[in-house]
């Protein structure tokens, strides 16, 4: 049992309200946390505004070693880690350890990063008027971070606002998703052994819309990182006022097979990437386009590897597919393929459910305007439809209202360079499925799947201001 506590000015406190936390696998109580009131929000702020004084003189160097000695610990507790994501998560135990060590990698890469952040110097003498002045800019922190966090990357998509917050000298307030607390509790047992000031970092628990949004709207945060639902990504964006935003918003990834593809690759490359978590990931594969010349081929070895995958325990070793977060998205999910094949959609793997399992299920013969097409399932679903000509696979890709990332299978340069100028996406992935992400690439989206970039690099940037210096000779 672990029973978490909030993490406020470096100090471990608690409340009377708890909530339980489950087993996704058996439902057996597993730990509980704390429920943060009204007050709470204003101490773990005020603690932030305080620590934003410390952090003036604390150096880069000491903010490197802070993250990598986080980087260090979490690979101490590696397989204590591992074990709490895939009982809290329902995350597949290889999987599980596949993501501390990105998480490791990422505070890591963050410890690297905080002492090389620099501006330029900018020539004003090539300036009309300005013959007489010389000039540079750099680069100041922003202010507090306000970090909400999803369920299905608990450790590493915590670290990919936690990691660039420190490095850039911000003070960061993490609420994680109410599902998945533990293992941010855990990443607050380690910070708290650092030499990090108090208040630079703090731990706040409850639901999105009091804690959550307590933090969109106070005036004294400056930087909101939010991974989540559009939904919830819009009203952040009406609620927050004038405030950096990054917001990662999901996708229906897709991905295009040319009939020039390697399939021995492509195919279960996309298998793990429809499937993976059961399709809990934000850029994890729904769409698969593929040509019509190999599709008969494509989809019998695609089905094939499918009907492979084990589902069961996460804690077991051979498992690929465990429970879906909560027994109501799996009956989402559920509904979805049912509304799909009454209108003419056709499974050819999978399609139950029992409890919180849903099967990987493979659907055909889908349309456009099918939920389980034009909206992100979320879920262990990928539809597979063949094309005639390239520049229509890329149509059938932009035909969405999201852009996160999409995949290319081709050795066709002509063909590649066209997704490249034409998919409308924030990342195109030539040659592996576009739920391929390493940790320092910038990463995000367009259209509603969000704004602004993550990888560290890229989100220090985002979590730092612009001061420029101008100076008569």
């Amino acid at each position: 049992m672990i029973e978490a506590k909030f993490f406020i000015g470096g100090h471990f406190l608690d409340s009377q309200s708890r909530q339980q936390v489950v087993n996704k696998h058996s439902n057996d109580v597993i730990g509980s946390f704390p429920i943060a009131d009204d007050e709470l929000v204003s101490m773990a702020i005020a603690a932030g505004s305080e620590a934003q004084k410390a952090l003036e003189t604390f150096p880069a160097q000491k903010r490197s070693n802070v993250l990598d000695s986080i980087s260090r610990q979490l690979g101490e507790k590696e397989s204590q880690l591992a074990e709490t994501i895939a009982i809290e998560a329902g995350k597949p135990i290889k999987q599980a350890l596949a993501e501390v060590r990105r998480a490791r990698q990422t505070f890591k890469f963050a410890a690297a990063l905080a002492g090389d952040i620099h501006g330029a110097s900018v020539p004003l003498d090539a300036a009309i008027g300005s013959e007489s002045k010389y000039g540079f800019f750099i680069r100041v922190p922003a202010g507090i971070v306000a970090a909400i966090s999803p369920f299905n990357f608990p450790l590493n998509l915590v670290a990919h606002k936690v990691a660039p917050a420190i490095a850039a000298g911000c003070p960061v307030i993490l609420k994680p998703a109410s599902y998945t607390p533990l293992t941010a509790f855990m990443l607050a047992e380690i910070i708290s052994k650092t030499d990090l000031p108090p208040g630079a970092f703090n731990l706040l628990y409850g639901p999105g819309n009091t804690v959550g949004m307590g933090l969109v709207k106070s005036n004294d945060i400056r930087v909101i990182t939010f991974t989540g639902s559009p939904e919830v990504g819009l009203e952040i964006s009406r609620q927050a006022g004038i405030k950096r935003l990054i917001l990662e918003l999901g996708s229906n990834s897709a991905a295009i097979v040319d009939k020039s593809a390697d399939l021995n690759f492509a195919v279960p490359a996309l298998v793990f990437g429809a499937f993976a978590y059961a399709g809990q990931v934000c850029i994890s594969v729904q769409r698969i386009y593929v040509a019509q010349e190999i599709y008969d081929d494509f989809l019998q070895a695609f089905s094939l590897q499918t009907r492979m995958l084990v589902c069961g325990n996460p804690v077991d070793e051979k498992t690929d597919i465990g429970p879906m977060i909560s027994e109501s998205d799996a009956i989402r999910v559920e509904a979805w393929v049912n509304e799909a094949t009454f209108t003419g959609a056709k499974i050819v793997v999978g399609g139950g459910r029992q409890g919180q399992y849903h099967a990987p299920t493979i659907l055909i013969d889908t349309k456009p305007e099918m939920k389980v097409v034009n909206r992100e399932i979320f879920g262990p679903v990928v539809c597979i439809e063949p094309f005639r000509e390239f520049r229509d696979a890329i149509d059938m890709v932009n035909d969405s209202e999201f852009g996160l990332q999409a995949g290319v299978f081709s050795k066709n340069i002509d063909h590649i360079n066209q997704a490249i100028h034409n998919l409308q996406v924030g990342g195109v992935i030539i040659n592996d499925a576009p739920t391929y992400r390493a940790d320092n690439m910038p990463y995000g989206g367009v259209k509603m799947s969000g704004l602004g970039r993550e990888g560290v690099k890229f989100a220090i940037e985002e979590m730092t201001d612009i001061r420029m210096i101008a100076i008569q000779r």
